[in-house]
């Protein structure tokens, strides 16, 4: 089964998200203070965004860990 990303950036709000699945969900903190999660009602991670981004190091690479994320 073929699972669509959707990616969008938003140049004004320097803020960069990625969404697995299009549902109602909210966004919760990561160990990273520049990344969020949004997961589903049930807690499963459905995207997460990048704040800052044009403030990001361009040699350092951004690592987190999604809780309740698991590719299908």
């Amino acid at each position: 089964m073929e699972k669509k990303i959707t990616i969008w950036y938003d140049k004004k709000a320097d803020l960069l998200e990625v969404t697995f699945e299009k549902k109602p969900g909210y966004f919760r903190d990561t160990e990273n203070d520049a990344v969020m999660e949004k997961v589903d009602m049930n807690g499963n991670v459905i995207g997460f965004s990048i704040m800052r981004v044009s403030a990001l190091p361009t040699t350092k690479q951004i690592s987190i860990g999604l809780k309740g994320f698991a590719v299908a």
